[in-house]
């Protein structure tokens, strides 16, 4: 059986996991491996790990398909390392993939030399002699994959105080890593949201990141003008900045179903608190020792289509307990709801409709799949455009519906 952390990512997740795994489970997986797996899932990596006891010789497809949904694959050289054709085989996959496509190889070298892998001599010599005796060929294959993945940049356990250390130590490496890496994705994702930037910059000057108070900012505007989008797009510029986040999305829908706050306090907390599982016994009167952790932490919460003030009261005082440099960006269609939330330094941004050039860039978008169609359908998207008032959600439905379509239907 295989398992990934499924947290809500504050890291635009463009494959399916952030890391994969690459172990020896009979050297690390009760101890290092373990922690390594808990602490990225506190931060909300999503990470693959396999946890399988018993593994054949060869690797499945389902565990290939693993490496390739991957970003990032940390391989924990340990003394066995070689000792399994598994862990060979799967490393040789991992530089495969490296050299075909974007995967970023993080060695871990646990408890032994480098240059031992560099080598393949000290506790791996054995290994490979034994290995020699059944194919040549692939065990020369998986010497030039420790090779080449020993001579990258990564993490020598003998180099750090303690373990902890070096737990932390990864983490914040795969972090910034993974921030390098999705910046460009995010880049590219801004860049084909038609209108967007200019929005997100007038949102980026409400939050005034650089001033140490905390302060709420209100996204105000009709329902499908793009406010969950702006906030969705503000929140991966900037969640890298905090150290603890959450993104609550469908807070009108969700408090309609269920009635309740209690779970939604419980998944801001956890959220803010590195994923942590907290007992919560009076859901709206916080254990000290809560109240203490999160008056430390710069936070950084998103509720998303909010529509009643009492009811989200006690959500938006664990703001007030954040500590400084705390940021709450809420979303509704009631400006009213957000007048009695935000004030002093705060602001409430109103999302207006797209302008005549980006709205007719979007319809095109998605009706004709490009800029400039003949002159009878840009007389068609002319009209429509000023029938729809720039409301983006209606220029991609009516878009996309003429979809194929001939010039009489």
């Amino acid at each position: 059986m295989a398992s990934s952390s499924t947290p809500s990512s504050t890291i635009t997740l463009t494959k399916k996991h952030h890391v994969f795994l690459s172990f020896r489970g009979e050297d690390t997986r009760v101890g290092f491996t373990s922690h390594l797996y808990d602490a990225l899932s506190r931060k909300q990596i999503v990470t693959f790990i396999d946890y399988e006891l018993v593994r054949g010789d060869e690797i499945s497809p389902a565990l290939l398909k693993s490496i390739q949904e991957s970003m990032i694959a940390v391989v924990i050289f340990s003394k066995d390392y070689a000792s399994s054709k598994w862990c060979l085989r799967e490393l040789a996959e991992i530089m495969k993939y490296k050299k075909l496509h974007e995967l970023i190889v993080l060695p871990i070298f646990y408890c032994v030399d480098p240059s031992d892998v560099r080598k393949q001599t000290g506790p791996f010599k054995d290994s490979f002699a034994r290995h020699e005796n059944e194919s040549k060929e692939e065990v020369q294959e998986w010497r030039e994959a420790f090779n080449e993945a020993s001579n990258l940049s990564g993490w020598d356990s003998a180099k750090t105080r303690s373990e902890s250390d070096l737990v932390g130590d990864i983490v914040e490496d795969v972090q910034g890593k993974l921030m390098s890496k999705c910046i460009s994705s995010l880049s590219d994702f801004e860049g084909q949201l038609i209108g967007i930037n200019k929005r997100i910059e007038h949102v980026m000057s409400l939050l005034c990141l650089d001033i140490m108070d905390v302060r709420i900012i209100g996204i105000w505007g009709m329902g499908g003008i793009g406010k969950t989008t702006l906030a969705d797009a503000v929140f991966n510029r900037i969640s890298g900045q905090f150290e603890g986040v959450c993104f609550m999305r469908n807070v009108r829908e969700r408090l309609e179903k269920h009635g309740s706050l209690d779970s939604l306090e419980h998944e801001v907390l956890t959220k803010v608190l590195d994923g942590e599982n907290l007992k919560l016994a009076t859901p709206t009167i916080l254990h000290p020792f809560i109240k203490e952790r999160l008056n430390r932490k710069k936070v950084l919460i998103v509720f998303d289509d909010v529509n009643n003030f009492l009811q989200l009261e006690t959500l938006v005082d664990i703001l007030n307990r954040c500590g400084l440099g705390s940021r709450m960006i809420m979303t509704s269609r009631n400006k009213q709801v957000l007048n009695n939330f935000v004030d002093g330094h705060d602001h409430i941004y109103e999302v207006d409709g797209l302008d005549h050039d980006e709205a007719l860039e979007l319809f095109r978008k998605y009706a004709f799949k490009k800029k400039h169609p003949t002159e009878d359908l840009n007389v068609l998207s002319e009209e429509i455009v000023y029938y729809v008032k720039g409301n983006p959600l209606a220029l991609k439905v009516l878009g996309s519906s003429l979809q194929g379509k001939s010039k009489q239907e």
